[in-house]
């Protein structure tokens, strides 16, 4: 008898444990999703993104105001969930930190996934891919038209610090300078000047420059040397804001829309009159 009083109160015990475990995951949930981004996101009414200008994903039109591919994303994810967007520019080469410590929600900012980077970051599924290419000077490079024709000491290759193409650069180039430029317009004004042999950038910016300085500049190969997946970046530990965003990001992709919008801004230069 006194057994089955003992096993009665170690069974009462064991499920009054399990309904406190309960309760606190419970709790734990509802803390979570108080605290996540999403939910920061729909209480401020405002979802701010941090970017920087790369051309043509982000870019100022001529009276100010920003335009791009990244801007047209961000500002349509903004819409379908309900609330405004506020860009928050900020150099490429302090971008992650500017995340990490909340200066807004999210990159979205033309990032392309690197492993790097994810130990920092946690990525979304990508929703667009780019490229590595080069845009070179007639002058200084002429008759180049290889990786390995501009992988030596005396080529000099203007680039925008922290991004991809550095490492792109240091990858298939190793033997040439790196002349590192805070902004991507300095990067091709030293092009322009004739200071430095080519720029390494994403696609398609080396190809717009080639086309409108096609006195000057070339095309030393016609296709990208490399491609990378772009994601939206989050800080780590936010599973329901990653799980929206990429719920996002699939559906705009099934609908076509972003197909449409690469199309006009990577594939057409019919905004051209908006910056120039």
């Amino acid at each position: 008898m006194k057994k089955r009083h003992l096993w009665l109160l170690v069974l009462m015990v064991a499920v009054s444990l399990s309904l406190t475990g309960l309760a606190f995951a419970g709790k734990l949930q509802n803390q979570l999703v108080k605290e996540s981004t999403l939910e920061q996101i729909l209480k401020r009414g405002v979802l701010r993104v941090g970017m920087d200008t790369f051309v043509p994903w982000a870019m100022k039109d001529k009276t100010g105001k920003f335009v791009g591919f990244e801007i047209d994303v961000a500002k349509q994810l903004a819409e379908d969930m309900g609330v405004k967007v506020e860009f928050v520019p900020t150099k490429w080469a302090g971008i992650i930190p500017a995340l990490l410590t909340g200066k807004f929600d999210v990159i979205i900012g033309g990032m392309g996934i690197r492993t790097k980077r994810a130990m920092k970051v946690n990525f979304t599924i990508p929703y667009d891919y780019s490229g590595m290419s080069m845009v070179a000077s007639k002058a200084k490079a002429d008759g180049f038209s290889s990786l390995e024709d501009f992988n030596k000491s005396e080529v000099e290759l203007a680039i925008k610090m922290g991004t991809t193409a550095v490492m792109a650069a240091k990858k298939f180039m190793p033997k040439a300078k790196r002349r590192l430029f805070e902004d991507q317009a300095q990067a091709y004004q030293e092009l322009r000047n004739g200071n430095v042999h080519a720029v390494v950038g994403s696609s398609p910016r080396p190809a717009f420059e080639a086309a409108k300085y096609s006195e000057t500049l070339f095309m030393p190969m016609r296709d990208n040397f490399t491609k990378e997946p772009i994601a939206f970046a989050l800080r780590k530990g936010d599973f329901d804001t990653m799980v929206f965003f990429n719920g996002w990001i699939q559906t705009k992709r099934d609908q076509g829309w972003l197909q449409d919008k690469h199309h006009y801004w990577f594939g057409t230069r019919d905004w051209a009159h908006l910056v120039e």
